[in-house]
């Protein structure tokens, strides 16, 4: 049987069906954010196609900024007493994976 033979749409409409779901109880990210969001990644894929090693020395900046307001986040959350549950539904992820960045990040 070769892959043309099956049939994926059961199940592969569950698994969108899922990540719809996951997606609707994530926070929303502001649309400013999400708009800037795309235009940085937009001007890095370009500066990497023109200039790759500012490219590299832009990640290197965006790595730092995003460790320091992620141990700010993180700070503000655990101060808040959120649980690794409530965090996890609002990064969209499972438990162990937002207990992993929210220590991570504090720890950073």
């Amino acid at each position: 049987m070769c892959e043309a033979d099956v049939d994926l749409g059961g199940p592969l409409a569950d698994w969108n069906a899922h990540l719809s779901l996951v997606r609707d109880k994530a926070a929303p990210l502001p649309e400013s954010l999400a708009a800037l969001l795309v235009e940085v990644a937009e001007q890095l894929t370009a500066t990497t196609a023109d200039v790759p090693l500012a490219a590299l020395r832009a990640v290197g900046v965006l790595e730092r900024i995003a460790a320091r307001v992620g141990r700010e986040a993180a700070g503000v959350l655990a101060d808040g007493g959120v649980s690794a549950k409530a965090a996890a539904t609002g990064l969209g992820t499972t438990r162990s994976k937002a207990l992993m960045l929210l220590l991570t990040v504090q720890d950073g």
